[in-house]
């Protein structure tokens, strides 16, 4: 006899795990299939953003995540960029991420993913619902109009055995077999350069950096190599590092100057001790759909993108986190399959927006401004240029605001577009994450918000609240309801009447109701 599971998870990463935690708190009986027993020590994903640090907050690990880090408390997450090698006159360290911080519930946060994964892992052993299957191996799947099947055995194929799920969801990395075997092509870019990444401990480099104020990430940009970086992170203070850089296409690795290529980054010799060297290639993949049937991807599954910007395992836990409520939904009665094709719809443009415009126009950007300015040229139209880069992290962020505002799930406006592409506001745009505001108790209304949907209601007419609870109860919609005054702050929403559905995502909002409340919650849960 098979085990069956509501959802069965193949991949057990910070993404896969992360979608078990989240299936598992909302009570969903899931399965999650992972090879590895032990936790790779590659200090990779390590820049958390507000936006993630929201996520754990929610799922009660937050204080675990901080605890985690292997930074200390309270240090510098921003990058710094430096013109030729880090001991240049010419560098800049301007603000980040902190500049979008009030948008946000939590603040960001640093760890090597090795350090998440630990955290996630003791979560989802706390969640009875959930069977974290370590030192198993997918092999292969199988779908009807029922079910997914999937045959799972010991690494060294021993103890085989089915076991089915009402959906499946393969987060199990950049070369998924549940992509493969179900025939989901991707659409690649590849930049056709080879990237070096060395872990080591240097002592003398953390001497070198006390030159600048303390930062995480040290980008140094040179005109040969054609706006690819040569880049530095602390894995811990003070002689943890890695370091990327460009390397040419026939290198190989027992003969690679790595020490070299870090010396002529920093621009003076330092001793290096290292753990760790290996070449990966920078490219962009993209699937073409994350959903076939009952199965679905997500994570690296999904999309893959060079290490640039921290955007890579923060966009994997957003699409579990779009993906867990809606799959949550479908499996106890009150969502649709339209709620589950929206998945796609709206995660797939956010990312190829982050790939096209933050991602490869960055390392455009910085080729074009290498071969237009250079200080032995001309000094002073170089230092002019220079200073014009500074503010160029900052205004990134900025305009990085993923919204869902063409989703066929949402009352976005007209025309709307999901786009990694926004501005960042307080009023209560449908389509948009909830920017938190104070409550009169004196808690924010982003950590007030239930696990299903939550009507925010300021001085709002209670014949409209109770209209949409009435609508929910009899939908099967869980609901909850804020209720508050338009003072203090909380006009900034800029209606009486604000909806949130379960990830945090304004799905409509006004002064009234403009439709029937049971038509609108129906189209919100993919019923109409």
């Amino acid at each position: 006899m098979s085990e069956h599971f509501q959802v069965v998870v193949v991949g057990g990463g910070p993404v896969g795990v992360g979608l078990g935690v989240a299936l598992g708190l909302r009570g969903i009986s899931c399965a999650v299939i992972e090879p590895r027993s032990t936790l790779s020590r590659i200090p990779k994903g390590q820049n958390l953003t507000q936006r993630t640090m929201e996520h754990f907050a929610r799922w009660g690990v937050v204080e675990e995540m901080r605890e985690a880090r292997l930074m200390p408390k309270g240090y510098a997450i921003g990058e710094l960029t430096a013109y030729g090698n880090l001991m240049s006159e010419y560098w800049h360290a301007p603000a980040g991420r902190e500049l979008v911080r009030s948008f946000y519930s939590q603040d960001n946060e640093r760890l090597p993913q090795y350090q998440t994964e630990m955290v996630l892992r003791k979560k989802i052993e706390s969640l009875k619902s959930v069977n974290l299957m370590l030192g198993h191996v997918a092999g292969t799947i199988s779908q009807d109009a029922n079910k997914v099947s999937v045959e799972i055995s010991r690494e060294d194929g021993s103890e085989k055995r089915i076991i089915t799920g009402d959906y499946l969801v393969g987060c199990d990395g950049a070369r998924s077999s549940v992509r493969d075997q179900i025939g989901i092509a991707r659409t690649t870019q590849d930049y056709e350069q080879t990237m070096l990444l060395a872990v080591f401990r240097s002592s003398d480099l953390d001497e070198k950096m006390k030159r600048f104020p303390d930062r995480s990430t040290y980008r140094v940009i040179r005109p040969e190599l054609e706006g690819y970086w040569q880049f530095f992170g602390r894995i811990d203070v003070p002689d943890g590092w890695f370091f990327h850089a460009p390397v040419p296409p026939d290198s190989k690795l027992e003969t690679s100057d790595s020490l070299g290529l870090i010396q002529q980054a920093v621009g003076h010799p330092v001793a290096c001790e290292f753990e760790h060297l290996s070449f990966w290639q920078m490219r962009v993949a993209v699937a073409n759909e994350y959903q076939r049937g009952r199965i679905f991807i997500a994570g690296d599954a999904a999309h893959a993108h060079p290490p640039y910007g921290g955007f890579g395992l923060n966009n994997g836990l957003e699409d579990i986190v779009n993906l867990g409520w809606k799959l949550a939904a479908r499996v106890q009665g009150w969502g649709g399959d339209r709620l589950l094709e929206s998945y796609s719809d709206e995660r797939r443009p956010v990312f190829w927006d982050t790939a096209n415009d933050f991602i490869t126009s960055r390392i455009k950007r910085d080729a074009e401004f290498l071969h237009r300015y250079n200080p032995e040229r001309d000094r002073a139209e170089f230092e002019a240029a220079w200073k014009g880069r500074e503010t160029d992290i900052g205004s990134r962020f900025q305009q990085y605001e993923p919204n869902y505002e063409g989703s066929p799930v949402m009352f976005g406006p007209q025309g709307g577009k999901n786009s990694a592409h926004g501005v960042h506001q307080v009023k209560a745009r449908a389509g948009h994450h909830l920017a938190p505001v104070a409550l009169s108790n004196g808690q924010l209304s982003f950590d007030a918000l239930g696990q299903g949907f939550t009507l925010i209601a300021l001085d709002a007419d209670e014949a409209q609240v109770k209209a949409l609870a009435d609508a929910a109860k009899a939908l099967s919609i869980p609901f909850d309801i804020l209720r508050d005054t338009r003072t203090d702050g909380r006009e900034a929403y800029e209606a009486s009447l604000v909806l949130v559905r379960p990830d945090q995502y304004v799905v409509w909002s006004g002064e009234t109701l403009d439709r029937p409340a049971a038509d609108l919650l129906r189209h919100c849960v993919g019923l109409t």
